[in-house]
């Protein structure tokens, strides 16, 4: 396009100083072509205008009869078919050549359509490029509805335009506007159509549940025709230039926050269209009270996403681990999240509660879900070595007891006693057990005492606690039997 000015200037050129329309071409820098269209425009005659004999002269008639057959041929098509005709020329020359002479669509003019207050409104998403949240790079979406009546506005962001985020932006707006239009229009958007063929529709499930549960009649527009739906294709063009162009914010919640209080004061203060000198919020005035009401409950707005935990007590969600109680893991969980929060559920019990994350290969955790995993792996430790003590030596249950009650530390107690017994073995510390029992000193430092003074009397070293690899049959306990019984058994053979 070429401003008013070079327009005139190439009608006073060529009338006023008969100057050629190559000549005015080159003094202007523009190309001749544009100087002939405006020439045409004003109804000078296309002979007097038409160019220098060209080589492609002789095939245009061939050109404007297949162009007439075929409306769509493609130049490059046609380049080959003139070519084997005996067409000099190159590609680039004939394709300017065909764009001229091919048909053109009639313009259409579209009606002003027109609505009663509250009778309608019109959604779409509007991309908004990317950001850039710690290591992950997100979408930026906004979802926008119109009123068409009063104009009014309701913008909001999300990271995607997923069906969860689409339904969160109707009830968003919904509660905004504190009322509900009777018929909302849709783009052929994958959230609202998701087949369609002719005028046969199949739309989203739950944008029909969403349509049930708030009375209002969802409706696609036809293809092609962008003047049914021209009220929010404005309104994101307005949003673009007088709200985000510039804008500064520091994450999606500022973001949302700013938009809301735009679109509640500067958009909402506009002039509106039908009549300048009211405001788009003196028109919402009109038919605020007129729209349907909201029911007694919102519609669920949430992700749900089954989840499986595998042996770490953690749940993936959205490119992050969110931490669940280790009571909870080998089994199917269920997230509900929002903009804000991530809700874990097992059955019908909420079993942890995080602040959403829009990062990516995050870890969070609940502290006390981590202190009650490290501390059930603590008892279960100290569990394990009473159990192998008591099926080792029958004493020792009476030995800690004893030393619990006198305030003693049985986790060390216990420990040391495991030493003892994978170096003297279980008979032997079950003897030296009793003997302690039996003189009322109950410390481990007797056992010890009795223990070195027992292999002293055999003539055997002290014993030696070696730390060794332990394997999975560590903690198995082999009780050993009294060898007196294999001394009876010879008895009895004897006297037979």
């Amino acid at each position: 396009m070429i401003s008013k000015e070079i327009e005139a200037e190439i009608l006073r050129l060529y009338h006023g100083e008969k100057w050629p329309i190559g000549t005015i071409a080159s003094q202007l820098g523009i190309h001749h072509t544009t100087v002939q269209r405006v020439l045409r425009h004003t109804g000078v005659d296309s002979k007097v205008v038409a160019p220098r004999p060209s080589m492609v002269d002789p095939f245009v008639p061939f050109i404007v009869e297949q162009l007439q057959k075929y409306p769509g041929l493609r130049s490059s098509r046609l380049f080959v078919m003139i070519k084997e005709r005996g067409y000099p020329g190159g590609p680039d020359h004939l394709r300017r050549l065909v764009g001229r002479f091919r048909p053109k669509k009639p313009a259409e003019a579209f009606q002003r359509l027109r609505t009663m207050p509250g009778e309608q409104g019109q959604v779409d998403w509007a991309h908004f490029g990317k950001l850039q949240i710690g290591r992950a790079l997100r979408a930026l979406w906004a979802f926008i509805m119109v009123l068409s009546y009063s104009r009014r506005i309701f913008l909001q962001f999300f990271h995607g335009a997923a069906m969860p985020f689409f339904v969160r932006g109707h009830v968003e707006a919904f509660s905004a506007f504190q009322g509900v239009p009777r018929v909302l229009l849709y783009d052929n958007l994958k959230s609202a159509v998701l087949e369609r063929h002719g005028d046969a529709i199949r739309f989203h499930p739950t944008l029909l549940e969403m349509a049930a549960h708030y009375r209002f009649e969802p409706r696609p527009v036809a293809v092609g025709r962008g003047n049914e739906k021209g009220r929010v294709e404005r309104a994101i063009r307005y949003v673009r230039e007088a709200f985000f162009a510039a804008r500064s914010f520091t994450d999606l919640a500022d973001l949302n926050r700013q938009a809301l209080e735009w679109s509640s004061t500067e958009a909402f203060d506009r002039s509106w269209v039908e009549d300048r000198s009211r405001t788009v919020r003196q028109a919402f005035e009109d038919e605020c009270g007129v729209l349907l009401p909201l029911p007694s409950e919102p519609f669920p707005a949430h992700e749900r996403v089954e989840v499986e935990v595998g042996k770490t007590p953690y749940v993936r969600f959205d490119l992050n681990d969110y931490s669940v109680p280790h009571d909870r893991t080998r089994r199917t969980l269920v997230v509900f999240a929002d903009l804000d929060q991530v809700r874990i559920v097992d059955e019908n019990s909420v079993v942890a509660v995080h602040a959403r994350c829009w990062d990516r290969g995050q870890q969070l955790e609940v502290p006390e879900h981590i202190e009650r995993l490290v501390e059930q792996k603590r008892r279960a430790r100290e569990h394990r070595g009473l159990d192998r003590l008591a099926r080792a030596c029958r004493s020792s249950q009476a030995f800690l007891k004893i030393v619990a009650k006198d305030g003693g530390n049985v986790g060390n107690t216990t420990a040391r006693l495991l030493q003892l017994l994978d170096a003297i073995g279980a008979a032997e510390l079950e003897e030296a057990l009793v003997e302690v029992l039996e003189h009322d000193s109950i410390h481990i430092g007797a056992v010890r005492q009795v223990v070195d003074r027992r292999r002293s009397t055999r003539g055997l070293p002290p014993p030696v606690s070696v730390p060794i690899a332990r394997g999975e049959h560590a903690d198995i306990v082999i009780t050993p039997h009294s060898l007196s019984t294999y001394d009876s058994l010879k008895k009895d053979q004897t006297h037979d």
